[in-house]
């Protein structure tokens, strides 16, 4: 059966999708921790999400769950109450018990198979944390999660005790001989907002709280339950008061509530002299009622005979004892506290609306259809010879600004920080520096730099080959790094950032360098490369991206196998990217990955290619020239450079790389493009003209089509006519390979 109208479906999948941002903040939190933030609200927010995840896993009944998020929760609150500092070992078991956290909260939205041993060994280290205490203290948890989750059993045995007869009652004192002890305790209103069920919160573990901390009477007010039909169930309608005999501070009592403060209407008041004179006496006839405030509704302890719409229900808190029938009437209205925070939650507020992703797709190939559209509305218009002047013509450059400004508000709502992706990298990095016994650690910077969507899923492969490739094969170990006079600890950098029109990602490490010597020496063993082969240093670079490649001289969990950066490669390229090598002998190497912001439109340059359409990303363009013969050199035969004012680039034509035509002979009138890539280099493409600018929808090719070299997509033009989408780097570095031109050495001239 279908859960599609399911409303507890629709709330679990919510909680979930909160999960996400509160196991974000709790990994945020752990890292500010670790790197010495000790503001004692950085562990506030570790705690909260912790306690937050637990409440509402408890809801759905995910016991597991909750019992590892309880264990989890007591041992950081013994942080927080100051009885355990976070030292390096217990960060540490923080940062495990937050990731397996991450995989019982997937487990459980996935209906998997729990972990028991892992779940197990942690819950060990977290008792360790606490020592025997911690122990003694799991077994109590145990019965009080018993509690929590399982029907409270009312016993109606009258039994008092009596020893002499079975019920009977043993003699008492005389109440008025009875001493008169000093008023101690509070009494409690409490009513929550709809916000805080929304939060995950849930309102009996704030009573059982408050029942930890002295004896206990609650009073459930259902005075503003309306009837069945008028129910509405994100509604809260209920609210209680709740008297505590207690001899603990007001602000013990408040921090009960401290999780839902601004979510809910809270008046603590400390009971005074006057509270317990005034509150009725056990003899009181049945018909007498205590006073009650005009503005301040209470349920009164004995109802009157006529019935009322819905009577008032006790519920005692667990083991709480019941003498105390009758509620004392306040002495004062509620406190207006809570006002403030509640009047300034909408200012703080930010409105989040979740939209099923296949929803965003399918608006942005309805903005890809309008953006090929205005195309052809463009072209038509163009050819019907209207003056540029005309009503027409000036509603067709309104109409292509607003196309342009819906497309980048869709590209908007599919753009994310890349903030996640790189938090699931550091798990990645203490894993892997675990597995091999080193001790690294991640810097992370431009996290807030947002990319579209899939480009993030579809990175997350290629992004844990590169952090595994650095630990393992990077950096060295510890007696290394010390002999070289660096940090014992290693270092891995993961940034993001945006440059001319795309996201560059780096990772990059503190470590030895690459070995070329020994990388080329294993290309030579394996066959990849020539004995007699003379390679430059960025070519051997090259040599670790090749199928079959591997460094590594023993097979183990991290690498060996063979797999590994001719992967990376692979799956960068299908993004649209690029991806490059720089490294320094003794100081450590650099992964630059390019990609494209987005997958769906690109700004592109149209040109003409022996009658062939295609399309040029407009951001590696940076100048058109016209040549003429006197602009050209050879340096040998097949390899040209075209002098560029003060320097020299590689030349290439590309109707001959495409093998569209035979070479260009006569270069006098030629147009071409010169092209910068994100290393600095450049090269110049001769093209036959230059048609249009303009907006493209991007179309991916299926694995039905051949994957040409250069080729990265298609798109539909605004006549209909289908124009190939082309990877300028992948076209010159195949270029380079075939013609043996050496673009490093005759670029290095040129000036800007």
């Amino acid at each position: 059966m279908s859960n599609t109208n399911d409303p507890m479906a629709e709330i679990r999948a919510s909680f979930f999708i909160e999960c996400e941002e509160l196991l974000e903040a709790l990994q945020d939190g752990l890292q500010a921790l670790d790197d010495g933030d000790d503001d004692p609200e950085t562990i506030n927010i570790v705690f909260r999400a912790v306690h937050s995840i637990k409440g509402g896993a408890g809801a759905f009944g995910l016991e597991a769950l909750v019992r590892f998020a309880h264990r989890f929760e007591t041992v950081l609150d013994e942080v927080r109450a100051g009885r355990m500092s976070p030292d390096t070992e217990a960060r540490k078991v923080f940062f495990q018990c937050a990731d397996h956290l991450s995989d019982l909260v997937r487990i459980s939205r996935d209906d998997g198979e729990l972990p028991t041993e892992e779940t197990a060994a942690l819950l060990d280290s977290l008792n360790g944390l606490l020592g025997e205490a911690g122990i003694e203290e799991e077994a109590d948890d145990a019965e009080e999660e018993e509690i929590d989750f399982q029907p409270a059993v009312l016993s109606l045995d009258l039994d008092l005790g009596g020893d002499d007869e079975e019920g009977s009652i043993p003699d008492l004192p005389p109440l008025d001989a009875l001493p008169t002890a000093a008023p101690s305790g509070f009494t409690i209103r409490f009513k929550p907002d709809n916000d805080l069920f929304e939060t995950g919160n849930e309102p009996f573990h704030m009573l059982r709280a408050l029942d930890e901390l002295g004896t206990c009477t609650v009073t459930c007010h259902l005075d503003d339950l309306p009837d069945l039909d008028a129910l509405a169930a994100e509604t809260s309608y209920l609210s209680w008061t709740i008297d505590i005999e207690t001899d603990v501070e007001e602000a013990e009592i408040a921090a009960a509530f401290e999780f839902v403060d601004g979510l809910c209407t809270l008046d603590i008041k400390k009971k005074t002299a006057d509270d317990v004179s005034s509150a009725p006496s056990q003899e009181s006839p049945a018909d007498e009622e205590p006073p009650v405030q005009e503005d301040e509704p209470v349920v009164k302890a004995d109802a009157p005979a006529e019935p009322s719409p819905v009577p008032p229900t006790e519920t005692p808190v667990a083991d709480a004892p019941q003498e105390s029938k009758a509620e004392p009437a306040p002495a004062a209205p509620m406190k207006a506290a809570p006002a403030p925070a509640k009047q300034a939650a909408p200012a703080a507020a930010k409105s989040v609306v979740r939209v099923d992703l296949d929803r965003i797709e399918r608006l942005v190939n309805l903005v890809g259809e309008l953006v090929i559209n205005q195309a052809m509305l463009s072209q038509s218009l163009e050819r019907s010879g209207l003056s540029p002047h005309s009503d027409a013509m000036n509603g067709l450059e309104e109409f292509q600004r607003l196309t342009r400004d819906i497309q980048d508000s869709v590209m908007m709502i599919r753009a994310q920080p890349v903030k996640s992706l790189f938090q699931r990298m550091s798990r990645i990095v203490r894993e892997a520096s675990a597995a091999v016994g080193k001790d690294v650690r991640l810097h992370t910077d431009g996290e807030s730099t947002e990319v579209d969507k899939t480009v993030i899923e579809r990175l997350a492969d290629p992004l844990t080959h590169m952090i595994r490739n650095a630990v393992d094969h990077g950096l060295e170990d510890s007696e290394a790094r010390i002999a070289a006079g660096k940090p014992e600890q290693g270092r891995v950098n993961l940034t993001a950032a945006h440059r001319s029109g795309r996201v560059v990602i780096e990772v990059s490490d503190d470590g030895g360098g690459i070995n070329r010597p020994k990388v080329l020496q294993i290309a030579i063993d394996k066959g990849l490369v020539s004995p007699d082969a003379t390679l430059s240093d960025t070519e051997i670079d090259n040599l670790l991206f090749l199928p079959g490649f591997s460094t590594a001289s023993v097979v183990s969990d991290l690498s060996g196998r063979g797999v590994g950066m001719d992967v990376v490669r692979t799956s960068i390229q299908a993004l649209g990217g690029r991806i490059s090598i720089t490294s320094t002998p003794g100081e450590g190497t650099t992964f630059s990955i390019s990609l494209p912001l987005t997958l769906a439109v690109l700004d592109g340059m149209v040109v003409q290619v022996a009658e062939e359409t295609l399309v040029l990303p407009l951001n590696v363009v940076i100048e058109t020239l016209t040549l003429t013969n006197q602009d050209v050199e050879m340096v040998r035969p097949g390899a040209h450079v075209v002098r560029v004012r003060s320097g020299f680039v590689p030349l290439f034509d590309l109707g001959k790389e495409l093998g569209y035509r035979d070479p260009v002979e006569d270069y006098d009138g030629s147009v071409v493009l010169l092209i910068a890539h994100e290393d600095g280099s450049r090269a110049a493409l001769i093209i036959d003209s230059i048609q249009d600018q303009r907006q493209v929808v991007i179309k991916g090719l299926d694995d039905s089509f051949y994957r040409a070299p250069g080729i990265a997509a298609a798109t539909i033009l605004g006549d209909g006519q289908i124009a190939l989408i082309l990877d300028t780097s992948d076209i010159i570095t195949n270029a380079i390979g075939s013609s043996g031109a050496c673009a490093p050495q005759v670029t290095t001239g040129l000036t800007a």
